[in-house]
């Protein structure tokens, strides 16, 4: 049960990390809560496994800091990269005179 909450957890923080990154409409609206519940899920398997107690603090906070960080590098990289190959595509196509 601990794990369902934990994914939601990692599906709300990347969702938030879709709304404070910029870029918002050169990515798909679930990217980050996908990345953030993904991450969630496989960090808090990762920690039940050496053995990291479900009712602890720390495996909480680093199940969700950790989803946060991975969904906000995430949104941040690929809406950089999409701006710049949105940018090179217009030059390209500008260029040819289309």
């Amino acid at each position: 049960m601990e794990l369902l909450f934990a994914v939601l957890g990692g599906l709300i923080v990347g969702a938030v990390a879709h709304v404070v990154v910029p870029w918002r409409s050169s990515r798909g609206s679930l990217l980050g809560p996908a990345v953030g519940g993904i991450v969630a899920a496989v960090l808090w398997e990762a920690l039940t496994w050496i053995g990291w107690q479900y009712d602890a603090t720390w495996i909480w906070v680093v199940t969700l800091v950790g989803a946060g960080v991975v969904a906000l590098v995430a949104e941040w990289v690929l809406g950089k990269r999409r701006t710049a190959a949105d940018t090179a595509y217009y030059e390209r196509v500008k260029a040819q005179g289309a």
